[in-house]
């Protein structure tokens, strides 16, 4: 369906909530992250290639069972695991700037400024880790970001989690708590995701929209009347995005290393 830009947001008691992946930016930012770090040699191949098999099975399966939701768990901590945090923050600004910046939706840009315009507060609510949503929250100019969050001791990651993925149910609960500590009506707030993962989130709030949506949440978007974005020119390149996002991660790393064989040698 194409865009069809909706009225501007009328001020009032409500707040915007948006995804990161697919919905604010084109592909998956973990992904991203993963390549810049691996360009600069803080991952083995080895690494990127369990990290980028449990973020596919995650992500492309979009399953709820637990073995799939501790094997993204457990990739997703192996690569922070004794980093400390500042360094860490200091490489996502930068990989934000170099790869990163380039890749956000223009259609969706425009979608966050109705709600900014109209005096809305914009939160990013993702699986991605918070430090790396802060920051696209700071460059675009948000008010907040609710990510998942690494546990650190003496600022460093210690390669457990704070709670649990701000994924699918733990996107709604996290909402629902900020909207009462905020003060928000829940029926005034807009929510806009690419996945049928957010349908917790999306049912929560009174604007649900579907951006870029996956089969599934086209269905049911059309059913229940939200308003549907899609942005994207080539339908079936992005098909297969995740899966190239995977190759491309496991090629860079690939190469980081053959690279440096080839110093070596």
């Amino acid at each position: 369906m194409p865009y069809d830009a909706p009225r501007p947001p009328s001020a009032g008691p409500g707040a915007a909530f948006f995804d990161v992946d697919n919905t604010l930016m084109r592909g998956a930012s973990i992904y991203h992250f993963a390549r810049g770090l691996a360009s600069r040699d803080l991952f083995t191949t080895r690494d990127l290639l369990r990290f980028a098999w449990g973020q596919t099975v995650f992500r492309v399966t979009g399953a709820e069972q637990p073995d799939h939701i501790n094997a993204a768990r457990e990739a997703a901590l192996a690569f922070v695991a004794g980093h400390d945090v500042g360094d860490l923050v200091a490489l996502c600004e930068e990989i934000y700037d170099d790869s990163m910046a380039d890749r956000i939706w223009e259609g969706t840009r425009r979608l966050v400024q109705r709600h900014l315009d109209a005096g809305q507060p914009v939160w990013l609510v993702t699986a991605t880790p918070v430090e790396l949503a802060q920051i696209i929250r700071r460059r675009l100019g948000l008010t907040g970001a609710l990510g998942t969050e690494a546990e650190s001791v003496d600022g460093v990651y210690t390669g457990r989690l704070n709670g649990d993925l701000m994924h699918g149910p733990a996107k709604a609960v996290a909402v629902r708590a900020l909207a009462r500590r905020e003060g928000w009506d829940l029926a005034a707030c807009s929510a806009y995701s690419d996945s049928s993962n957010d349908l917790p989130l999306l049912s929560l709030v009174g604007h649900p929209h579907a951006v870029n949506p996956d089969g599934d949440l086209r269905r049911y978007a059309r059913t229940h009347q939200w308003p549907v974005h899609d942005f994207r020119r080539h339908r079936k390149a992005l098909k297969v995005a995740v899966p190239a996002a995977v190759a491309g991660a496991v090629a860079g790393g690939v190469a980081v290393r053959a690279v440096r064989h080839r110093r070596r040698a």
